[in-house]
């Protein structure tokens, strides 16, 4: 199967829902989220993940870069959009078809690097702390 892969920063609410997924689907966009956009290379992902989610409350002052693998024939249907410098692609997913997107996922989406805020606290969940465990001793 021929397949591609993507990368997606993600908060740690995110990142419970993923894990109740079973590492399989991302969650369902926000009423005010018409787009669900993951980036073509890490680079971007650890950038957006690093200097955003790291200082916002509703990522819990955490950032994540998740890396999953999608069939290139799904990944085809949708427009890589530049949203600013070389390394700065998105594939801009209408949030209505974040469903069949997640079919389309070949494998487990994987968490790939973590970056903590000075304000992050380790949650009390128990599955996020065992996710997050591999990257900081807690």
């Amino acid at each position: 199967m021929n397949t591609i892969t993507l990368y997606r920063p993600i908060g740690i609410k995110e990142l419970e829902l993923i894990i109740d997924s079973g590492w399989t689907a991302f969650p369902p966009r926000l009423f005010w989220q018409p787009i669900f956009y993951p980036v073509l290379n890490q680079s971007y992902a650890e950038q957006i993940a690093r200097d955003w989610n790291t200082v916002d409350p509703a990522s819990g002052f955490c950032g994540i870069v998740t890396q999953f693998d999608l069939q290139r024939g799904h990944y085809d249907l949708y427009e890589v959009q530049n949203v600013g410098g070389e390394i700065h692609n998105e594939l801009w997913v209408p949030a209505e078809q974040l469903d069949a997107f997640n079919k389309h996922i070949v494998g487990d989406i994987r968490p790939v690097k973590v970056f903590f805020g000075d304000a992050f606290s380790m949650p009390e969940n128990m599955a996020i702390k065992n996710a997050l465990q591999i990257f900081r001793s807690i």
